[in-house]
């Protein structure tokens, strides 16, 4: 029974919460929202926001030798398909704020506490795996077209993909690959973490209500998507310290995005 209860909640039955109709006025709102939260708790979200930074400096490290750096795009732009799982924290301090709850940082890791934790790391399994076939599918992708013999340097990588044949094709076909493990992420993550925070619904439900909120609200959600992926390509840029700033607001931004889109469903 435990493990059914990470697939539908405690009441042995799904119960899906209503989605509503939304529009980029509502994505503006939400941003608007996300950033008043930074402002109110900055040292918290700066704190937890470094995580992010961490992680992306982490990743560099890992492709800093000649065989990783292939690797090194996969890595960075796969690290929004767990953002939504990082950002557990985040969620959990916009929820307590607008609640009139403390929101000292130590609270963050409440969520620890959850009754959905299991569908929670249930469903950042589930993200983690998506990440991972998403690298495994890029250096496929990669050996592919230039064979298992890595570049000599970061300049002659460089020149190999933008300045022949089988570079832009990779360019081409590895961003519409991307593109598709980007939609199935977002499609399933978009609401499901905040909702689970908010209400013990169960893997299934989560999922469902967050499928169901792409495909009620599809241009809304591709901007939304757009505009998260925007956002980091700055963070990344700013040599991962803006992530520090652009994580959290976006992170904060998805809560209240969530609670405009998901009707009916009662705060803890």
């Amino acid at each position: 029974m435990a493990h059914f209860h990470v697939f539908v909640g405690p009441d042995a039955s799904p119960a899906y919460p209503i989605v509503r109709r939304i529009g980029p006025g509502d994505l503006k709102d939400a941003l608007s929202k996300g950033i008043a939260d930074f402002g109110a708790m900055p040292s918290h979200l700066v704190f937890l926001g470094l995580i992010y930074p961490i992680i992306g400096i982490a990743l560099a490290r890992m492709t800093s030798g000649q065989n990783a750096l292939p690797m090194l795009f996969p890595l960075m732009s796969g690290f929004a398909l767990i953002g939504p799982f990082a950002a557990i924290g985040l969620y959990e301090m916009s929820r307590r704020r607008e609640l009139g709850l403390d929101i000292a940082w130590s609270h963050a890791f409440e969520v620890r506490h959850s009754p959905s934790i299991p569908s929670i790391l249930t469903l950042g399994i589930l993200l983690m795996a998506i990440f991972l076939a998403w690298l495994t599918t890029a250096r496929v992708l990669y050996q592919s077209l230039f064979g298992p013999t890595a570049p000599d340097s970061y300049t002659q990588f460089l020149h190999e993909v933008f300045t022949t044949s089988k570079g832009w094709t990779l360019i081409i076909l590895g961003n519409a690959i991307g593109f598709i493990y980007a939609v199935v992420s977002l499609s399933i993550s978009v609401v499901s973490f905040p909702l689970l925070l908010d209400r013990d619904v169960g893997v299934t439900a989560a999922i469902y209500t967050s499928v169901r909120a792409v495909l009620t609200n599809p241009g809304t959600m591709a901007l939304w998507g757009l505009i998260v992926t925007i956002s980091l390509a700055i963070g990344f840029a700013l040599l991962f310290v803006g992530l520090a700033v652009v994580m959290p607001i976006l992170a904060h931004a998805t809560w209240h995005l969530y609670r405009k889109v998901v009707q009916n469903v009662p705060r803890r």
